[in-house]
């Protein structure tokens, strides 16, 4: 099975956004990642709903939608009508998870939770069976171009472990330094879904770089 590609919009030419945007539906491109930060869960501000309702207007690839934000069940229903595939939100940032999730499956997206550096996969063990994803982040969260976090690749393999002893489905996304060195080494630990920005929008031949990810 190839692997899934889901480039992250935070990279992108804002001042390009459409073309950006077209480049992304011509590519191999499985998804779009859209990263929203509201600058207190993350120490960053990335985009709201205006551009997100506009790209999901031009987009013709799945919705990736990621919140980096307190409280994001105040935002299934939103995240739901701009016909988003699969909603991810942060383990930290959830008091009720599991109830989060129900709310996002009962308005048919996927629900994703994602784990912070220093949060240990264990955390996972009573809600791996009601997740579609889990992403892991591979750097801080809050700011792109930022370097790869070691320890990942041992996180990917006590995930991958954890998906199999209780026979979950759930696919593990890795976001953060992504890129021809690391990426090889993620796919052979267990990742199945690879979040890259800088490498594939600051690429000069970003359609290569998307369908080189894939290739792994």
């Amino acid at each position: 099975m190839a692997t899934i590609v889901s480039p992250s919009l935070l990279a992108a030419d804002f001042l390009h956004l459409e073309q950006e945007v077209e480049m992304i539906n011509r590519s191999e491109a499985d998804w779009l990642h859209l990263d929203v930060m509201d600058g207190v869960f993350v120490p960053n501000i990335s985009f709201g709903f205006p551009v997100l309702e506009a790209v999901a207007k031009k987009c013709k690839k799945p919705l990736d939608v990621h919140y980096m934000i307190m409280h994001p069940e105040q935002y299934i229903q939103q995240t739901a009508k701009l016909g988003a595939m699969m909603m991810n939100v942060h383990y930290e940032a959830c008091t009720h998870l599991h109830r989060t999730i129900q709310e996002i499956h009962q308005a048919d997206m996927k629900a994703a939770v994602t784990l912070n550096p220093a949060t240990p996969v264990c955390v996972l063990e009573d809600i791996i069976c009601d997740v579609d994803m889990v992403l892991l982040m591979s750097v801080n969260p809050g700011f792109g171009g930022q370097s790869f976090i070691e320890n990942t690749i041992k996180k990917v393999r006590q995930l991958r472990q954890l998906i199999t002893e209780r026979g979950s489905k759930a696919l593990i996304e890795i976001d953060g330094g992504v890129q021809q060195e690391t990426a090889p080494r993620l796919v052979e630990a267990g990742a199945d879904v690879l979040v890259a920005g800088s490498y594939v929008f600051g690429n000069k031949n970003p359609e290569e770089a998307i369908r080189s990810l894939r290739a792994l």
